[in-house]
Parts: structure tokens; sequence; C-alpha cells
């Protein structure tokens, strides 16, 4: 399998062997550029429940798969959709820690591999964000919890963390992560990283990031992105209810002075007459 090694159990050694040819191709990474893997092993794996065994614990219960960049190992899941995009985002994981030897905050990290694996559609899934909408963006610290947080939160999460490192990427005249990236690889700590390719302390860029966040998925957006049918689906309910109501206290009223006369001990008798 080239640089690839395959490992899984017999039911899933077949897509074991699919993934290492996948996980072999030279690929183009954000501002890294065209970069052929070095050695490393793949592990598919039956379901979460062995993924979380063979990790110790270290991936989330919702988590598809785990990268090991120190190891050069990478664990998935086989009882999940999309496992190419999956595969490539933790193959993005490896590319970037292949590259640079500091250290980088989580959302960075998982913003980038989200970002090589082509997620966008996580940004679009910020549109109809309710917590976006109220202005509640964390701050990077609360990011990271997030990302190891419960799914529903996680979901946002990703999304902001690819927000974040795509603003690193505009903050710069080059509007690309590769200034960002070469700093790092040189050995230049995050922070100083960060300010040197976008004039901004990370205090300040963080800031910054959010009130972009705000601008870009505020309210107008929600609504146009499909919230809107929220609230008119909000509304009509509303109208139905106080519609029920209003009908049950109109019989109520209607059924006050009325007597219903027992019936006759042989049955209702029709009159035959015209």
């Amino acid at each position: 399998m080239g640089r690839v090694t395959a490992v899984a159990w017999p039911g899933q050694l077949p897509l074991a062997i699919e993934l290492a040819r996948e996980a072999d191709r030279i690929t183009e990474w954000p501002g890294l550029g065209r970069r052929a893997p070095e050695p490393l092993r793949l592990i598919v794996v039956r379901d979460g429940r062995v993924l979380d065994s063979l990790t110790s614990g270290g991936a989330p219960e919702w988590g598809a798969a785990v990268a090991l960049p120190a190891t050069r190992t990478i664990v998935i899941r086989a009882d999940l959709e999309d496992l190419t995009r999956t595969l490539r985002h933790e193959l993005a994981h490896l590319a970037l820690h292949q590259e640079i030897a500091v250290r980088v905050p989580l959302w960075f990290d998982e913003g980038y591999a989200a970002w090589g694996a082509g997620e966008w559609d996580r940004l679009g899934g910020l549109e109809l964000n309710l917590a976006v909408v109220r202005g509640a963006i964390p701050s990077f610290a609360e990011l990271n919890g997030a990302l190891r947080g419960s799914a529903s939160a996680a979901d946002a999460a990703y999304a902001l963390a690819v927000s974040a490192v795509t603003e690193l990427a505009r903050r710069n005249p080059t509007e690309s992560l590769e200034p960002l990236l070469q700093r790092l690889e040189s050995g230049t700590d995050f922070e100083a990283a960060v300010l040197a390719t976008t004039g901004l302390t990370l205090d300040r860029f963080e800031e910054s990031w959010q009130q972009s966040v705000r601008r870009r998925y505020g309210l107008g957006t929600w609504l146009i992105a499909g919230g809107g049918w929220l609230v008119v689906a909000a509304v009509v309910l509303g109208l139905l209810r106080f519609r029920r109501r209003a009908d049950r206290a109109r019989r109520a009223a209607l059924d006050e002075g009325w007597e219903v006369e027992p019936e006759a001990k042989g049955g209702t008798e029709l009159d035959p007459t015209p």
C-alpha cells in the first residue's frame, strides 16, 4: 500500500485497503501546497465502542475518527457515512503536524483540518444557528471546550473553528495561510506567528473574529438562510393555538343556558306526516 499500512478486522479489511489507497495520494493542503504523506498507519474499526477502547477514551462519543500525529496513526470507524471526507480531515491533521513542531491551539488544529477536508457545509450550518444569531460567539478558550463537548455543541464549534482559520488567512495581505504556516514551520510560537502575519495580537484577533462572525452570520443572514421560515412557522402555530382557545371559550359561552331534554322512553320518534 506504499506509504500507508492498513490494519483492520477481517470484516473491515476491504474498506481499509480502499481507504489506504486514498490516504497514499499526493494532496494539496491549504498553505502547505502539494505534499506526499509520510509513512502512516490506518486502523479501521467496526464502531464507536472499538474506537473508544483503542484510543483509551480519547475520542468523544460522537467521534468518527482520531488522528495521532505522534505515532502517525489514524483510527477510523467503518459504521458511518462519508468516510473519504472523514479520512481527509484526519490526514489534514497529520499533514499539518508533519510540517510544524510548535504547539497550536485546538481550534486552529480542527479548523485547519476541516478546511483541508473541504467541509464548507459547516459554515452553512452557522447561518441557522440561533446561538450565533443571538451574538453568543465563544472565546477561543470556550471554543476549545465546545470542540470536545456534546455533538450539538461540537457541530457549531467546528464551523466556528473553520471561520477563525479562514479569518487568519483573510487578515494576511496574501489572503492565504502560507505566511503563518511558514513561521510555524520555522519554530515561531503560535501567538507570535499570528501577530507577525496579521498585525494583531491573539487577543485582538479573537475580538476581530467575533465581530466578523456577528456581521456575517447575524439576524439578516439567518432570516435569508431559512430562519424566516421558522419565525413564520412559530407565528402560525401561535395563531392556531390562539384560535383553538378562542373556539373553546365561544363554545362554552354558547352552551350556557341550554337545557337538553331527556329522551322519551320509547326512544326518539320521527313524525311520518309531511
